[in-house]
């Protein structure tokens, strides 16, 4: 789980994902330094929508935890990711959009076909 690693080992996976995209797309200099801050943003969303308790098995036995269902903790979790989402999402997809824009039709439709062919675009798969 890329959450539950070190600050380290995230920089490391961070910077293989981005070579294997970069290698795929043929990526400039340029492009590649806008992945690298499409990566940042997305690290940055979702580690502010995880919040500060990190575990949401945790979160979710917290809620439970009493003889009631703690609604106002609930309510206080949900909102909490809401705001994440709400805060990060308009850098998230600048962030995107400059990519993609900055690719060219042949780059994008790679982005396109193995988009259509996997789950994700930056995702841990070996073709």
């Amino acid at each position: 789980n890329f959450g539950n690693m070190s600050a380290e080992d995230q920089a490391q996976m961070r910077s293989k994902i981005i070579e294997r995209v970069s290698s795929k797309l043929d990526l400039n200099a340029e492009q590649k330094a806008k992945l690298g801050v499409l990566a940042d943003k997305l690290q940055a969303q979702r580690a502010a929508f995880v919040g500060q308790a990190g575990d949401p098995r945790a979160e979710m036995q917290a809620l439970v935890a009493g003889e009631k269902f703690d609604r106002a903790r609930a309510q206080a979790l949900i909102d909490e990711k809401l705001r994440a989402v709400q805060t990060g999402s308009p850098e998230v997809l600048t962030a995107m959009a400059d990519f993609y824009d900055s690719l060219n039709p042949e780059q994008q439709q790679k982005v396109r076909d193995f988009m259509q062919r996997r789950r994700g675009w930056m995702g841990r798969h070996k073709d």
